[in-house]
């Protein structure tokens, strides 16, 4: 792409001013359309450095109404540092529907520059390709209109723009070590960028632009993006197609076929929670600091006992490296993106562990059952559920997803039981009884959730939890397990890997 890039031609001030004006104009008007249908735009900026990204954003931004839209400027955290998921950044920046982010460098500058810098294997350079292509497509499924550009310059272009900042005190201080590394080492950063744009290119396309003259550059730019977002205006929201990609899954029950009768008695129950408690307790010190971190992923029918059994989880926890995060209904400013920004907004740190009291899932489940996505929307959701979750282990991450069981018998039980308790009302409600009527539909779609998005890398467990304290023993069991697993093996792909 890059080494075969060929200049375009000069041409004259006064024309691409008009230009440019005509452009930007039309451009302002486009941003009236953009919040009226509710798209959501994301413009991302890669180049070289002194290549002119920050000139050309200014001019990008300058006629347009600041109030919906946003620029930001994700630093390239080394990756000892980084105690996130490397796009975790990028996916917490996504744009509300109607609104616009412009980003200075992103996930192009942060895979390409650790790999020159050797910080990435081989292997991990791979998966972050295969996580980006999965990261734009999952977008652009989702209704995004995204535009990549890149800037470029040639190597004598970029050494002469250095001298000339470096010649005044006021503007030496935009030429960092990291500039001048990247220039001295610029034959290897071209074939880096050229690998990873050829990589990069099939869902969403780069448009490269000549970084010799700011005002073609600005020219071109605006006008690949009004050209794209007329075109988005034109057919509306897109909305991706479901897809299969061969995933490891593990052979998963029926709910149907789940025996519940498994129990323990008082005095087991007591001793063993207590050594099970005390023994995550040192897994949680391994964790921290191994720097794993841990999402456990609770879903189960209503009073199935999924609060009993995180209560367990965490007692043993310090609250200082465990969050738990109870997912309701999403409220506006996730709902207007989206569905799996409200997860990545919500994940731990390396050497944390979060709990999810519902999940992703929803999207499958009470989303699918109630009519509040489309069905080209869950049917695609199981393969992005797939995607994401690999992700989180390709990062290092111990992931663990409990689906917390029980029979109708037993519900109705718990059901009458907190209606008739004054101290327990507030636990049942009418959506719950409700939701009890569509219990073939939710179990159909629970069946499906299982069979298709229990890998072996981020796997399934049905907790049988008619004697909710087996299911407390027996979730615990299974994390621990996990863990100590985990902290045997080194940090690095498949810590996610739990026993079955």
């Amino acid at each position: 792409m890059l080494k075969d890039y060929e200049k375009p031609k000069a041409e004259k001030k006064e024309k691409l001013k008009a230009e440019i004006k005509g452009l930007q104009a039309h451009f302002l008007l486009q941003q009236q359309k953009l919040m009226e249908a509710g798209l959501p735009v994301i413009v991302l900026v890669e180049g070289w450095s002194a290549a002119g990204k920050g000139h050309l954003l200014t001019e990008l931004i300058s006629e347009i109404d600041p109030r919906f839209y946003n620029v930001v400027s994700p630093a390239v955290t080394s990756e000892k540092e980084s105690r996130y998921p490397f796009l975790y950044p990028y996916a917490k920046a996504i744009p509300e529907n109607g609104k616009m982010l412009f980003m200075d460098s992103g996930w192009m500058d942060n895979v390409v520059r650790k790999y020159v810098r050797h910080e990435i294997t081989d292997r991990q350079y791979a998966e972050r390709v295969r996580s980006v292509n999965e990261f734009e497509r999952q977008l652009r499924d989702g209704g995004y209109v995204i535009i990549k550009l890149f800037v470029h310059i040639d190597e004598q272009t970029q050494f002469e723009r250095f001298a000339e900042l470096r010649e005044y005190a006021e503007t030496e201080w935009r030429v960092t070590d990291e500039d001048i590394w990247q220039h001295k080492e610029y034959d290897r950063f071209l074939n880096a960028y050229d690998d990873f744009m050829e990589k990069t290119d099939k869902i969403v396309r780069w448009h490269v632009l000549n970084g010799e003259k700011h005002r073609m550059i600005v020219r071109d730019s605006l006008k690949r993006i009004v050209e794209t977002i007329d075109e988005a205006l034109e057919k509306g929201r897109y909305c991706g197609e479901p897809f299969k990609e061969k995933f490891p899954l593990l052979n998963m029950p029926k709910l149907a076929e789940v025996d519940l009768s498994p129990a323990i008695d008082d005095d087991e129950y007591k001793d063993e929670l207590k050594e099970l408690q005390k023994r995550l307790d040192l897994l949680h010190n391994v964790m921290y600091r191994k720097k794993i971190p841990v999402v456990l992923c609770y879903e189960g029918w209503d009073a199935a006992g999924k609060g009993g059994n995180i209560r367990r989880v965490t007692n043993a926890l310090d609250p200082r490296g465990c969050d738990v995060h109870p997912i309701a209904s999403p409220i506006p400013p996730e709902l207007n993106r989206q569905y799996l920004w409200r997860f990545w907004t919500r994940l731990p740190k390396n050497g944390h562990i979060c709990v999810f009291d519902r999940t992703w899932y929803g999207r499958v489940m009470v989303e699918r059952i109630e009519g509040f996505c489309s069905e080209k929307d869950w049917k695609r959701a199981y393969n992005e559920i797939n995607e994401f979750e690999r992700q989180l282990t390709d990062w290092g991450a111990v992931v663990l997803k409990f689906w917390i069981h029980i029979d109708q018998e037993t519900q109705l039980e718990r059901f009458t039981a907190r209606q008739n308790t004054p101290e327990k009302q507030w636990k049942i409600t009418d959506e719950d009884w409700r939701n009890r009527e569509k219990w073939p539909l939710y179990e159909e779609a629970v069946d499906e959730m299982l069979a298709k998005t229990s890998t072996e890398n981020a796997p399934w467990y049905i907790i049988e939890s008619n004697d909710k304290r087996y299911a407390r023993i027996k979730a615990l069991r299974i994390i621990v397990a996990a863990l100590e697993k985990a902290s045997e093996e080194q940090l690095g792909r498949g810590l996610g890997r739990a026993i079955r």
